[in-house]
């Protein structure tokens, strides 16, 4: 059974700048910590975290969702990817980022909800301001 978990937070950012960072290999680096290259566009690749992590856009909507297939160095050779799709709402200057992990390899679904929070959540919470 693929498991998958959904996941949010509330950003002191507007939509698009949220949207713009995760769709540049600056932006996506400056708002992880961590270096990141990333082609924003429908078909284009990214990889963050020193090639822990890579994928590829598949659906875009400017600054309102972002669906990507996305795997690790720990998904089984044989694993289908999984997909992330992340959406943006914004009210009142800032922005509700929901992101749902779905198709995850068995076991692993723990692992990658606690990595979301702690490699991307925090550190984008402190990169936009809390």
């Amino acid at each position: 059974m693929k498991n998958e978990f959904t996941v949010s937070e509330t950003l002191n950012a507007s939509a698009e700048t949220i949207y713009n960072a995760w769709l540049s290999t600056q932006g996506h680096t400056l708002m992880t910590g961590s270096p990141a290259k990333v082609d924003g566009r429908v078909k284009g690749e990214f990889t963050a975290w020193d090639g822990y992590i890579w994928g590829t856009f598949l659906e875009l909507e400017a600054s309102k969702r972002i669906v990507q297939a996305w795997r690790t160095s720990e998904f089984p050779d044989d694993a289908d990817d999984s997909k992330v799709e992340v959406l943006l709402e914004e009210k009142d200057g800032k922005t509700k980022v929901t992101l749902i992990h779905s198709n995850i390899p068995e076991d692993q679904e723990d692992s990658y909800k606690q990595g979301w929070e702690d490699f991307y959540f925090k550190p984008m919470r402190e990169y936009f301001g809390e």
